[in-house]
């Protein structure tokens, strides 16, 4: 399928373009992004991010992102809506620029978990988010513990995405969706709904 198209507010672009060098400046301390990407850091991290947000339906639930990171896809989706987001991120040094970061951005609506995601508190979420984290069979169980009934989990994957699917459909049932990634001609974006463990 193909994405929807993509509408992106002045304020948001104004937050992104604070965002890019407060990141370039962290991550000459932390590891946030690989050096090789720094150069094409809108198109490879930001755009890459932005183009999940078409796939987040409507309402005041919930956002939340696992393994949050330099912020990819979870803080970049957070300057472009207004309702409730929450990042997790483990590394407590991540954790600290995602909470900078916020807080620089005046996104008062994030908030930042420094916590494992099998050990994270979430209101149930609408929408969940995640990316180059881990497999997708890993990633269902947590799907499936922090997502509302109707919640829809939103994750991109790389060229293995058709294996990914198929080895998690041995333990799973789900409502799958597949979209074409407009940022890498060989990645995907599943937007999953109604996951359940088979035989549940």
């Amino acid at each position: 399928m193909t994405l929807p198209p993509l509408d992106v507010s002045r304020e948001t672009l104004a937050r992104i373009e604070a965002f890019v060098p407060l990141l370039l400046r962290w991550n000459e301390r932390i590891n946030l992004i690989a050096p090789t990407t720094e150069a094409v850091l809108r198109q490879r991290h930001v755009a890459d991010s932005l183009q999940l947000l078409p796939l987040i339906p409507p309402g005041e639930g919930a956002v939340g992102d696992l393994g949050s990171g330099g912020g990819f896809p979870g803080l970049v989706l957070a300057m472009a809506l207004e309702r409730s987001v929450h990042l997790v991120e483990a590394d407590r040094r991540k954790a600290a620029f995602l909470q900078t970061a916020a807080g620089e951005l005046g996104l008062t609506h994030v908030r930042v978990h420094a916590a494992r995601i099998e050990a994270v508190s979430l209101p149930p979420l609408a929408v969940l988010t995640a990316r180059a984290l881990a497999p997708l069979e890993r990633m269902l169980p947590w799907a499936e513990r922090l997502l509302a009934p109707d919640g829809v989990a939103i994750f991109p994957k790389g060229r293995s995405a058709l294996e990914e699917m198929e080895a998690a459909a041995l333990g799973w049932t789900m409502t799958a969706e597949r979209f074409k990634s407009t940022t890498d001609a060989e990645a995907s974006i599943f937007r999953l709904t109604r996951i359940r463990r088979a035989g549940a």
